[in-house]
């Protein structure tokens, strides 16, 4: 059985070809011959140290420790950087890590973790193995792998670590894995009898085809095969013959044995990959001693790292497995592009969709990361943000507060402006509420022509027709007064609805009270030898009224003149709207004005109620008591309302007390006049009126 690997002959025939070329070149060492010798170290550096290592390893760059070691395949430190970066960019941040126990392994994995750790990636575990320890090692190792929940494992292992670790794992059920290989196995041709154990993919050492290295390697004849203990054995295990005669029962080579036809890896010299290296390594020494005793001063300093190359397994439709150059990794270039990625890589089960590999699915918008307590950063749970506040990419840290006048959408990655409230013209409640003001001004209109058509009639005479006109008026104006509330406020509506309101309302009680201290006058002026009515006559009447009303146009002047009502928006009444709503501006301006509104109406109240057992021709007084009644409970009642009643409300709780308060004026004191005007015109007369009198007299 030949020992060393046809891989393995193949990279000391490389060696035998690069010595064969510099021998025979005359500027370099000329008249110099080198010579080599080869050792076949059965895969391994036998040696008595307790671990062993790759020329890959980090550690070799310790020039105290290996003065004398020079690179031609670069440091573990750069694959473990490599080996992150690729783990990062496929969004693995959950992952199993396994490594041999050697000082390749133990090197490399420490490397890969400390990079991994910059990148964010959470290890679930990192076990060691080497395949002289004991079984029980090696089962423990594939447990933790079968029981954890990290899909995407980094195995920085020798290659015959990794097929023993393989050939336990297939021994049970396994979860499909997505194994990241380092270059110690992620090519070797031994470990692809293992595809049933996932998907790889890693780097390895690029290739390049080293013209004549072919030609060299099959130019080999038994008679050259003779020559070399390592070729005879090759020679003999190829082609099953054997080169020195009949022995262990195989024939003799007879000579007509052809290297050509064989397919194995010494013959695959389409990318060299170790052999290149090797190639390389002999020049470089060949160059070292030329500068040594050929005193040659020049050197190359431009030399550099040549690239990790990323290699993906990929089975063909024959059912072969390849080893697929899919992109490369070149630590020379600017931070962040050293990873270049440029063919279709085929993953876990066969599949084109990168596998997942995490402990906590990422936290969608709207959300933040909590990190579960006890456990790595990338095992964390997703919050809710609170209310208000968003967050606008995936695995937020944190919650942002929206603006003043924003408020976060239903998924809470956005601010959205707030909707803004206020009693507008297309509104229900609006609707509702014009046509019953328009329609108390039209009713309104509407009596004062029935009054002025029956302007003669003694029911309209008797009952001051000059104040019951005004009163009309200023219960059109009332009503139409309500309107100025709805719609969108603005710097006009906001001081004329509350000024107008205020002004029409002090004129309608005025005209009431009016009325009320005329009854009182009528009926002192039928007494003998009294002459009331003198002293409140028309022209005074018309001048109480102006006087009483001139005084609320006081008040809201000097309202308006030093602290008007203006738009404002209101955002503290809701959190996820606002209210645009008309400010008070000074309070004690609009408290004034309806305390003086009050005040008016308390005093008609009281002069009403007074008033209210005349006789039935002066009766007029119980119907003005009846309505101060409800004019006062509808703006009592106003108040804890007005206060308590949320955003738009709080306008159409202020323009119902207005069409309440002005439809309790109206219906009171001119319902029953134009009942009997219009139904019973034949108790509209003088006579009648006067009846009643002298009857109650009697």
């Amino acid at each position: 059985m030949f020992v060393m690997s046809f891989r393995e002959l193949r990279n000391a025939r490389a060696m035998e070809f690069a010595i064969h070329e510099i021998n025979n070149r005359t500027d370099l060492l000329p008249g110099i011959t080198l010579g080599f010798q080869i050792h076949d170290s059965c895969s391994e550096v036998i040696v008595s140290c307790t671990t062993c290592h790759f020329a890959t390893c980090a550690c070799l760059s310790d020039k105290r420790q290996y003065p004398t070691f020079f690179r031609t395949i670069p440091s573990d430190h750069h694959q473990a950087a490599a080996l992150a970066k690729l783990v990062k960019h496929f969004g693995w941040t959950w992952i199993g890590a396994v490594r041999s126990d050697t000082d390749y392994g133990n090197n490399g994995m420490a490397s890969f973790l400390k990079a991994a750790q910059e990148e964010g990636i959470c290890v679930e575990y990192s076990e060691s193995y080497y395949r002289t320890q004991p079984r029980s090692k090696l089962e423990r190792v594939a447990n933790v792998i079968r029981t954890s929940t990290a899909r995407v494992i980094v195995a920085f292992l020798h290659s015959w670590d990794m097929l023993f670790l393989w050939q336990e794992l297939l021994r049970k059920p396994l979860p499909p894995l997505q194994w990241i290989g380092s270059e110690g196995w992620i090519i070797q041709s031994d470990i692809k009898r293992c595809i049933g154990c996932g998907g790889v993919i890693g780097f390895s050492i690029p290739g390049s085809v080293i013209p004549g290295l072919r030609e060299f390697l099959l130019d080999l004849s038994p008679a050259q095969a003779l020559k070399s203990p390592l070729l005879t054995e090759f020679w003999e295990s190829s082609f099953s013959c054997s080169l020195k005669g009949s022995s262990g029962g195989a024939r003799k080579c007879n000579g007509s044995e052809d290297i050509r036809a064989l397919q194995n890896t010494y013959t695959d010299t389409s990318q060299p990959r170790e052999s290149n290296l090797v190639y390389k390594a002999t020049y470089a020494i060949a160059h070292a001693i030329h500068g040594v005793i050929c005193n040659d001063t020049q050197c190359d300093k431009s030399a550099k790292f040549t690239p990790w190359q990323l290699i993906n397994w990929q089975v063909n439709k024959d059912g072969y497995l390849n080893f697929v150059s899919v992109g490369h990794y070149d630590s020379s270039r600017p931070r962040g592009q050293e990873l270049s990625l440029n063919g279709v890589i085929i993953w876990v089960g066969g599949q084109t969709q990168v596998p997942r590999s995490v402990c906590s699915e990422s936290c969608p918008p709207g959300t933040r990361k909590a990190v579960q307590k006890g456990k790595p950063v990338c095992c964390f749970d997703c919050i809710p943000c609170a209310e208000g506040e968003i967050s606008n990419k995936t695995d937020s840290l944190n919650c942002m507060p929206c603006p003043p006048e924003f408020w976060p959408n239903t998924q809470q990655d956005i601010c959205l402006p707030k909707p803004v409230e206020f009693l507008s013209w297309d509104d229900t409640l609006s609707i509702i509420l014009t046509v019953f003001s328009i329609a108390g001004a039209i009713v309104a209109v509407s009596v004062a022509a029935v009054f002025y058509k029956h302007r003669a009639s003694p029911i309209v005479r008797a009952n001051n027709s000059e104040l019951s006109f005004l009163l009309l008026f200023s219960l059109t104006l009332c009503f139409l007064c309500s309107l100025t509330f709805i719609g969108q406020p603005s710097d006009w509506s906001c001081m004329l609805r509350h000024t107008a309101f205020g002004i029409t309302f002090v004129l309608c009680i005025s005209c009431v009270l009016g009325k009320t201290i005329v009854v009182l006058m009528a009926f002192r002026a039928t007494l003998p030898g009294s002459n009331a009515m003198k002293w409140f006559g028309p022209p005074q009447q018309r001048l109480s009224v102006l006087t009483f009303t001139l005084i609320q146009v006081l008040i809201c002047t000097l309202w308006l003149a030093i602290s008007p009502p203006l738009p404002f928006k209101n955002l503290k009444q809701y959190k996820e709207r606002i209210i645009l709503e008309c400010a008070l501006g000074s309070a004690i301006g609009f408290w004034a004005v309806l305390g003086y509104i009050g005040f008016l109406a308390l005093l008609c109240f009281i002069l009403a109620f007074l008033a209210r057992k005349l006789p039935d021709n002066f009766n007029e007084a119980k119907f003005i008591t009846f309505s101060m009644l409800i004019f006062c409970a509808v703006w009592v009642t106003f108040i804890p309302a007005y206060v308590s009643s949320p955003g738009k409300f709080t306008v159409a709780v202020e323009i119902f007390a207005i069409l309440a308060s002005s439809f309790g004026l109206f219906i009171s004191i001119f319902a029953p006049k134009c009942f009997i005007i219009m139904f019973r015109p034949e108790q509209n007369t003088k006579k009648h009126l006067m009846g009643k009198a002298t009857s109650k007299s009697l």
